[in-house]
């Protein structure tokens, strides 16, 4: 079985919809949990009425968040999607054909639910096996065997997160690039320039490469984009 855990932080507006989506075009063969982290809104109760587990997680932080997630799920592959991205409609036969051909981890590759020219020249690069591509929106599907050898995702991050497990799962497991892709959100550069958001990411990865702190990276992102 397949288990969906989705980090929130006051997703009202997404949640239930895309609970409904994931269920419609899954069958039985899944669960979805949803880990929260304190929202101040009725995402949880949302998720409850769209027949979703709701767990409150006890740290706030998507890495904390899904990790507690995962600790509750009853699948052998666990799959992490971010509330405002709706994977293929095929997701679940997809994940189980790349199981069965070995491998142990894998995403889908982007596509923009904007048509501006500019993110769909971002969106190309990301069939491509590149560090700048290990983020989460592309959402990520890895054998529970495999999370658990990694220790899954490292608690005390607040950000990066999702580039540091696929760097970790690339020495311990084979991963997979979908041809298909996601629809994301493009959110972010709605609120913010193209060349702001892609001046924060690059100075995110060139701070995680640094090994700068978590806290320094949180409160230099924060400073560079207005994201939520």
């Amino acid at each position: 079985m397949i288990s969906i855990v989705i980090p929130t932080y006051n997703e009202a507006g997404n949640i239930a919809s895309l609970i409904r989506y994931l269920r419609k075009h899954s069958g039985h063969g899944i669960e979805v949990i949803v880990s929260d982290g304190g929202s101040n809104d009725d995402t949880l109760d949302k998720t409850k009425q769209a027949g979703a587990i709701a767990l409150l997680s006890p740290v706030k932080g998507r890495a904390a968040q899904m990790n507690y997630g995962a600790s509750f799920a009853k699948g052998d592959i666990l799959y992490f999607i971010h509330a405002d991205t709706l994977p293929p409609e095929s997701f679940v036969s997809d994940i189980y054909d790349a199981v069965e051909q070995k491998f142990d981890f894998g995403r889908y590759r982007t596509k923009f639910n904007n048509n501006r020219s500019i993110l769909k020249f971002n969106a190309f690069f990301t069939r491509f096996d590149w560090f700048v591509c290990y983020g989460g929106d592309q959402t990520l599907f890895i054998t529970k065997k495999l999370f658990s050898k990694l220790g899954g995702f490292a608690n005390g991050m607040l950000i990066m997160e999702d580039y540091d497990i696929v760097t970790r799962a690339k020495q311990l497991g084979r991963y997979k690039i979908f041809t298909k892709a996601a629809l994301i959100s493009a959110r972010k550069y709605e609120t913010n320039s193209w060349f702001n958001v892609q001046h924060a990411n690059r100075t995110m990865v060139s701070m995680y490469k640094k090994r700068a702190t978590q806290q320094d990276m949180i409160q230099t992102y924060k400073k560079l984009i207005d994201y939520r």
